[in-house]
């Protein structure tokens, strides 16, 4: 299923998101189409993944696929957010009291080797499939010298990978290619080292070494 599947690169997944920026952030706070989701300890897991965000050290930071600047603003340094969504990123640039946010593309970068010491990416990583992985990760060593993922926790009764049918609040339905991580398979991924490893969210970090 995955080698066929794609997400950064198909349209349909692109109009998903740029729809759903407006109401992106319910599924971090419950609200919504999420309030009635039972997800015990949900809120206490999101105040631990902010939290790492504002642990993280100053650095002239790319947060690729920023969508609504949720964590984005928590970053410390010199931020450049990017996302495919232009609504995405505008919402992001109005989050952030200084940096900038840029509509591009996570699989083609728009930056020169090394212009970054840390890429920040939450919730994109464990929708690529291998192609798309491959690809980004390229670009990740290209421009920087370290990676944080924020993603989804695989956890009991959910597959490591599907295809999602989302209904946005609009009624329109899409189809979104999905993984599940655990964290400590993608610590080994990455030849990194686990930050959060919770019911609903991982975090790892890796270094990148020199950019070429």
């Amino acid at each position: 299923m995955g080698d066929e599947a794609a997400f950064a690169r198909d349209a349909g997944t692109a109009l998903y998101y740029e729809r759903r920026a407006p109401e992106y952030d319910e599924w971090y706070l419950g609200s919504g189409r999420f309030a009635e989701r039972d997800r015990p300890g949900w809120d206490a897991e999101v105040g631990d993944v902010v939290r790492l965000v504002q642990r993280l050290e100053p650095a002239r930071t790319l947060d690729v696929a920023c969508g609504s600047g949720f964590l984005t603003r928590h970053l410390r340094g010199r931020l450049v957010g990017l996302d495919r969504s232009p609504a995405m990123a505008t919402m992001t640039l109005s989050r952030l009291s200084g940096g900038s946010a840029l509509v591009g593309d996570a699989l083609a970068l728009p930056f020169p080797d090394g212009a970054f010491e840390r890429l920040v990416t939450g919730h994109f990583y464990g929708h690529l499939p291998p192609d798309e992985r491959a690809t980004f990760l390229a670009e990740a060593r290209r421009i920087a010298r370290e990676l944080v993922v924020v993603d989804s926790a695989l956890r009991p009764g959910v597959p490591s990978e599907e295809w999602q049918d989302r209904v946005l609040n609009d009624g329109s339905r899409h189809r979104v290619y999905k993984r599940y991580l655990d964290a400590d398979q993608l610590a080994g991924e990455l030849r990194g080292e686990v930050l959060v490893a919770g019911t609903w969210f991982v975090a790892v970090r890796a270094p990148l070494g020199e950019a070429s």
